[in-house]
């Protein structure tokens, strides 16, 4: 068997990093071949999310759209098409529909709610080529589609029967529980430019404790510098070899997030990472982490700016509740979100196609 995976990113793209790249290792196990096809190369990501080198872009983007063109004339190799996504960030289903086209099965994966119409995206003109509509095409055209919750799977199930709940999961070996070495109390945030705003959710929760404990606010990858009035703040760059030091340098992190459908779609894979290496997380209550976050047990859920300030309150003055809650957390990941439980039955819905 030899698959090929088309995804959007390369591996600096953490959705396919997380939900494809991290099952490759059980593919060698399997004696499965397979070649994975990134639609953004590593050299066009670095510049992917600037406002400057527009005319680069255009040139790489050109360049990915002629090597799509090659992956559909080279399809005779591949026994069946896993597309993470979509093939293309732009435009109808046109390489989906080749690919049905040649009669190869497709496995399609998707972990966002990127059938929404606002997708997420401020300019509306990105929003118009993004064709979100798209999505239930796909779905259709597929022989098994992969989500990581019951709202993508209550959407998807619309379209077509064979439909798997998945997890983002998460490497335990690599994100681990870490000794910490500094003194000072830190809450952290790790995420980027695209979910940089839903961290107003708690500026106002930020400002309140910052009057009554002594902490840092460490921001990760916002993409901007990022200032509360009255909170210390530490804003740094994402970089992919230090993420999980990211995670390990905080005491307790912070998930917000806005009720939107939007957010009810996302996996609340921050959350997980958060839990992995040991670290008492406080999340917004909204979508996936409700069913996996038991308040006050593993993990703290807050929808209220009281809530927020009670429950970081609580973390910042107990050391022992914080270990405790991060313990619980790490045990959680282990039980359900690691690639090692999850490999099985990703391997099953691969095989269960040919």
């Amino acid at each position: 068997m030899k698959i090929l995976f088309i995804v959007p990113y390369s591996t600096e793209g953490a959705s396919n990093r997380f939900r494809v790249e991290q099952y490759l290792p059980y593919l060698d196990k399997e004696g499965i071949e397979y070649d994975i096809r990134p639609f953004v190369s590593s050299r066009f990501y670095k510049i992917l999310y600037s406002k400057k080198q527009r005319t680069k872009k255009v040139i790489y983007f050109i360049q990915a759209f002629f090597n799509r063109i090659i992956d559909v004339i080279r399809l005779r190799r591949y026994d069946l098409v896993f597309i993470h996504r979509e093939t293309c960030p732009f435009g109808p289903p046109i390489f989906e529909w080749l690919i049905c086209k040649f009669k190869k099965p497709i496995i399609y994966d998707f972990d966002d709610a990127i059938f929404l119409h606002n997708y997420n995206l401020a300019n509306k003109f990105y929003r118009f080529l993004k064709f979100p509509s798209k999505t239930k095409e796909i779905i259709k055209m597929s022989s098994r589609v992969i989500v990581p919750n019951i709202f993508l799977k209550e959407y998807a199930g619309k379209f077509n029967k064979h439909i798997y709940i998945i997890p983002t999961p998460i490497d335990t070996d690599k994100f681990k529980i870490a000794e910490k070495s500094f003194n000072k109390l830190a809450i952290g945030w790790v995420g980027s430019f695209t979910t940089a705003s839903y961290l107003k959710v708690v500026f106002n929760a930020m400002q309140q404790l910052s009057k009554k404990y002594d902490f840092v606010l460490k921001i990760f990858g916002a993409g901007e510098i990022i200032s509360i009035p009255g909170v210390k703040i530490e804003n740094y760059d994402w970089h992919l070899e230090e993420e999980a030091g990211y995670f390990q340098s905080m005491d307790i992190g912070i998930y917000p997030l806005i009720d939107i459908l939007w957010a009810r779609g996302k996996a609340g894979f921050k959350a997980i990472q958060y839990m992995a290496v040991g670290v008492p997380v406080v999340a917004s209550s909204v979508g996936m982490v409700k069913d996996f976050i038991k308040d006050g047990v593993n993990g703290y859920l807050a929808i209220t700016e009281e809530e927020w300030i009670e429950k970081i309150s609580k973390l910042i003055e107990d050391s022992n509740l914080r270990r405790n809650i991060g313990l619980e957390g790490r045990k959680t990941v282990e039980e359900r979100f690691s690639v090692k439980v999850n490999a099985p039955e990703y391997l099953r819905v691969i095989k269960s196609v040919l």
